[in-house]
Formats: structure tokens, sequence, C-alpha cells
């Protein structure tokens, strides 16, 4: 049994299926999966980035079906628990239970901040199915930690074994993560989670902040392989924690290997903060919007960074991308 004092799920084959529009194929997850279960990686989560049934014209549609890609990913893992996040509204029961038959043993439930409510339904499912459950409050940054408290409570009572505090936009201060994970910490007897984006540099701190108040599980992405700036980069973070005496039970050395040789050939481009993945924090937008937007603008002729601030003004969330065009053609109207 190996000892953590910190659990880590690597999200890289699942946000970091935005980076790439998708395109996982079953050889790249096969190889990502083994390596990461040789590596000691306790949960790795595998899916289209907007969940199970994202595949569409609006979300984006998956180069490979993504019951491929999890069946893969478990073919492969010794040790390691594969793991899949649903959306309720894009996924459905159906896929959740296609899943967990394929052998995934991790059930991430997410809902917008505000939402947690539509969520029973399907984190009972997840219990009654035996899956580690966990409910995933996305764009946490949106409301007062009062509201947060009580979202993260509802979904406690309906049987989520970890409540997450989800920095989808990356837009969280340290200070802000530290009032969010403490109070959460105070209010529920369940283990309390954090999800990291980078858009403002502080994936890393923000991630040790939530350790030092109580969250015991965080998101890495191998390579910083994720939307927008990426996530709380895996093996940086496993490196850190070492060096902090805290444990994940992660092998440094096999993660640097296979950051190295195996992720970053997938990579488009390496992760960094460009101006696009920079306006997101700023403006306070779902990360996975990024590649949405630039597409948007470069159809309409405007820029993205107009286009994203507009959607951080409307308060758009995940869930409405139909809302990028409409903005990118209304900006488009009004610099005629």
């Amino acid at each position: 049994m190996v000892k953590r004092d910190v659990t880590v799920t690597e999200v890289a084959l699942r946000d970091g299926s935005h980076a790439i529009g998708h395109s996982f194929t079953v050889d790249q997850v096969l190889k990502v999966a083994k390596a990461l279960d040789e590596a000691n990686v306790p949960y790795i989560e595998v899916s289209h980035g907007d969940g199970l049934g994202g595949s569409s014209l609006q979300y984006g549609l998956s180069k490979t079906n993504e019951m491929e890609l999890i069946s893969a990913a478990v073919s492969v893992c010794k040790q390691a628990k594969v793991g899949v996040l649903l959306l309720p509204g894009i996924g459905t029961v159906k896929e959740l239970k296609e899943a967990e038959n394929l052998g995934a043993r991790l059930a991430r439930i997410a809902t917008h901040v505000t939402e947690a409510d539509v969520s029973k339904q399907h984190i009972q499912l997840a219990r009654e199915l035996g899956m580690e459950t966990v409910g995933f409050l996305m764009m946490a940054h949106m409301v007062p930690t009062e509201k947060l408290v009580q979202q993260a409570k509802l979904m406690e009572s309906y049987g989520a074994n970890t409540v997450y505090i989800v920095d989808s936009a990356g837009a969280l201060l340290p200070h802000e993560v530290k009032e969010r994970v403490h109070a959460l910490r105070n209010h529920l007897t369940i283990n309390i989670g954090f999800h990291a984006h980078n858009n403002l540099s502080l994936a890393m701190a923000n991630t040790l902040v939530a350790i030092q108040e109580g969250a015991s599980w965080v998101d890495g992405s191998v390579r910083c392989l994720g939307a927008g700036a990426g996530n709380t980069q895996t093996e940086v973070l496993v490196s850190v924690l070492e060096r902090m005496k805290i444990s994940t039970g992660i092998d440094l050395y096999k993660m640097m290997d296979l950051a190295e040789s195996i992720v970053a050939p997938i990579l488009e481009k390496p992760q960094e903060i460009t101006k696009g993945s920079l306006i997101l924090g700023y403006a306070g937008v779902y990360s996975s919007f990024l590649l949405h937007a630039e597409r948007a603008a470069k159809k309409f002729n405007v820029d993205s960074r107009d286009i994203l601030v507009e959607l951080g003004r409307r308060k758009v969330v995940g869930g409405q991308e139909d809302m990028i065009v409409d903005v990118a053609s209304e900006l488009a109207k009004k610099s005629i």
C-alpha cells in the first residue's frame, strides 16, 4: 500500500484534450496511461475535454470515441484507477454506466458553482456503481465563499466522497483559494480537492495554498497539458511536494521522463501563458473557451481578447460556447 499525504489526479488525458482539439488517439492514450501507471500515479482522468458525451459540434468533435480511449487506458493500468468527468446535461447516466462497465473507477460530476443540485442523480448513481465519487464545482471564483460552501454541502449530502474547488478560469488569487478551502474544511466532513489553471501563473502557488489549508486531493497535468495555459504541472508539483516532505507516492524521475519523451511530442506547441490564456484569467472566463474564441476571432476579424473580456463581462459559463460566435459577430458589426 503506497503511503500518500496528498492524492494527485492526472488530468492531461481529459483537460489536455482542449489544448489539442480533442484529437487524442488510442496509441497516445495507451502510451501516456501506461507510463503514468508505472510512475504510480493513483488516478488518471480520461474523456472528452468537456466530459462524457462532450463530442459535438458545440464543444468540439473527438477524433476518437472516448469510450475507446477509456478502454485503452484501463487495459494498461495495473495500479492506477481510470477516472471520467461528467457534466450533467452533456453526459448522461448511460455514458456513466458504459464508462464504469469498461473499467472506470473514479467519477467526477461537474457542475457550475451555483448548480450543484443537478448533480444529485449522477453522484448517487456513481456511488451505487461503487465508484470513487467526486463533486466538481467549476468556476469557483464567481461566487462568494458562503455560496460555495452551500453548494459543496449539497454534493456532500448526495454522497460525494470528495468535493473540489475548481478554478476553471485560472482567476483565483492565493488569498481567495485560502479562504475557500479553509471554509470548506470547516463545514464538510469529506475530502476537499482543488483543481487549478495557470492563466495568471498561479496554479502551483494556489495548489500549495490549498494543500496547506487542508485539501487532500489535487489535480495536475503532465507537461502542463490542459486548457488555457494548462493546469498545475504534475512533475513539478511532485518535485515541490517532495521538497516539502509531503508524499504523493509518485515516482518523480519516471514523471520527468514521460513528460519529456511521451507527452511533449503530443503538444502542438509548448504550454505557456500567451496573451490568450492570460486574458482568460484576467477576465475570469472558462479556460476551454480559448481555442473557440481564437477561431471566432479569425472568422470575424476581431481581437480574441475583446471576445473573452466581453464573455467575462456577461458571466458566460461552460455550456454556453455558442455565445462565443454571437459575441464575435456583434463585435465585428460594431467595428464597421
